[in-house]
């Protein structure tokens, strides 16, 4: 078998909620992100690229018939370029990476480009289809923007409470304070927002109309100003609008191949795919998962949390961010070094690709070897990939 590796990755920038992005369909937005990729790469004939994995999240609306095909199509790519779309809901894309690269790894492609989109402005509302023409009672329109809805009566009703509930309990079970997730929030965004005033995120991304950087960046924010919040799920609650991640638009999207396809990219791998891991727990601890998830993708790896100097994790929420990495107990530094979720968006298919391609980043700005790119996913999953500079 051969290796797997990523020779390029740029997302859009994200946009908040009704923001910037609102007038965009996901299908361009996603075909923006493809467009974006390939520039980095111009001498790579898009012929040659042997599938497309792309992730997404509701496939609801406008991102429906496979949308990892529609942003084939509308980025001009040959009609001859195979896509297919991937549902593992907050951890698509990555999955659409872990899925591309095995396909490298067994030799049923040399070139695969995977990625990502989320509107969750455009989500759509939906009306269960009736069993029986013209109900008499009410049907009511159910929004899919984030969230379990039109639930099965035969789930557990412990299962089917709100994210942020779940969080709400995942404190609780390890004392992590709100003064903690306050603090962990507004380091999200001071070191996001300095990222981008040095220039990290500017061949990261690509601009989409007007937006040239993520919508949601306060960076005058401290402990402090977040603590005046009122919690969102309880009265007397820790988790509130400022330390959970947004709902966000965008797309992001990552170039995959073979060590023998670097001539027909035409540039030089930046990093292999290590390792890889899943992990599934009870759906109320879902903001806990990427504690084994990346465990498991280290040890397939074949290196322990003591050779990894860089790590991205998704900020689904700053209470599973932090319960986490007490559990890793690794320097908290090494964690999201260049912002994270709570500061830069959530679109949650297109969030895999972009730890994914910031980490790659990370390693290759600071020399360091190993680093993990780890995904909390609704209802009790969790993703996990270990990549090895070689840049």
């Amino acid at each position: 078998m051969t290796s797997a590796y990523l020779f390029a990755a740029t997302r859009t920038p994200f946009g908040r909620f009704n923001g910037a992005l609102a007038e965009s369909r996901p299908d361009d937005l996603a075909a923006a992100a493809v467009q974006g990729v390939l520039r980095k790469t111009p001498d790579l004939d898009p012929a040659a690229i042997g599938d497309v994995v792309w992730g997404c999240a509701n496939q609801a609306g406008e991102d429906n018939r496979n949308v990892g095909r529609m942003a084939v199509l509308l980025a001009g790519l040959p009609v001859s370029v195979p896509a297919t779309t991937v549902n593992r809901l907050c951890g698509s894309s990555l999955d659409a990476a872990i899925i591309g690269s095995r396909a490298i790894e067994t030799g049923d492609a040399d070139v695969v480009l995977v990625g990502g989109v989320e509107s969750m402005t455009r989500a759509p509302w939906v009306l269960p289809k009736p069993s029986k023409a013209f109900p008499v009672g009410n049907v009511t329109a159910v929004s899919t923007t984030l969230g379990w809805r039109l639930v099965n009566d035969n789930m557990p009703k412990e299962w089917t409470i709100s994210l942020g509930e779940c969080n709400e309990l995942l404190g609780e079970k390890f004392g992590i304070s709100r003064e903690r997730q306050d603090a962990f929030a507004a380091r999200s965004h001071v070191l996001a927002a300095a990222a981008w005033d040095a220039g990290f995120y500017d061949d990261l991304t690509v601009a989409v109309g007007d937006l040239v950087r993520d919508e949601g960046l306060r960076p005058d924010s401290t402990a402090g100003k977040l603590a005046k919040l009122k919690p969102s799920f309880r009265p007397d609650g820790t988790i509130t609008a400022g330390n959970a991640s947004p709902l966000n638009d965008g797309a992001s999207a990552v170039l995959l191949g073979s060590e023998a396809a670097a001539d027909r990219i035409g540039s030089a791998p930046i990093a292999r795919v290590a390792g890889r891991g899943v992990s599934a727990v009870d759906p109320v601890m879902f903001g806990y998962a990427p504690v084994e998830a990346a465990d498991r993708a280290l040890a397939r790896a074949g290196i322990t949390w003591a050779d990894v100097s860089a790590v991205e994790l998704n900020e689904a929420f700053a209470v599973q961010s932090l319960a986490c990495v007490d559990a890793w107990d690794i320097d908290p530094e090494i964690v999201n070094a260049k912002g994270g979720a709570i500061a830069i968006g959530h679109p949650l298919g297109a969030s895999g690709g972009r730890i994914l391609g910031t980490l790659a980043a990370r390693l290759k700005e600071s020399g360091g070897r190993y680093g993990v790119a780890a995904i909390c996913i609704g209802v009790g999953q969790a993703l996990a990939v270990v990549l090895e500079n070689v840049a």
